[in-house]
């Protein structure tokens, strides 16, 4: 079965993406997470995404489109990247997602893909 690992982050964690000091230790913990899942034979795709100002939120309504820049709501944690992994069931699933190093400082949401 196919599970995406959503992967939410603070602002500090997405600033350490670029921090000088912070940058390898943050992108070597994924470059290390991301090995241990393809050398399992169970990483299917998944990438970061950019920081939550640089999303746009549609919304159609009475036949018009809304478009707000930034994110639909305000939190202490935004979406920061996915992984979509393939895993005989949610434990499993669950195991590999205690491993994201977002599970240290931010949260990590397990959700099961439909079959379609």
């Amino acid at each position: 079965m196919k599970y995406t690992i959503l992967i939410y982050e603070s602002e500090a964690d997405f600033a350490a993406r670029t921090d000088g000091k912070r940058r390898d230790a943050y992108w070597g913990a994924y470059r290390a997470y991301t090995k241990a899942l393809t050398d399992a034979g169970i990483m299917v795709g998944g990438a970061p995404l950019q920081p939550a100002h640089a999303a746009t939120t549609i919304r159609q309504r009475n036949g018009k489109r809304q478009v707000q820049d930034g994110p639909y709501a305000e939190a202490k944690e935004q979406l920061g990247g996915y992984y979509v992994i393939e895993v005989p069931d949610l434990d499993k699933a669950l195991d590999w997602a205690s491993r994201c190093p977002a599970a240290a400082t931010g949260a990590v949401e397990v959700r099961p893909n439909l079959a379609m």
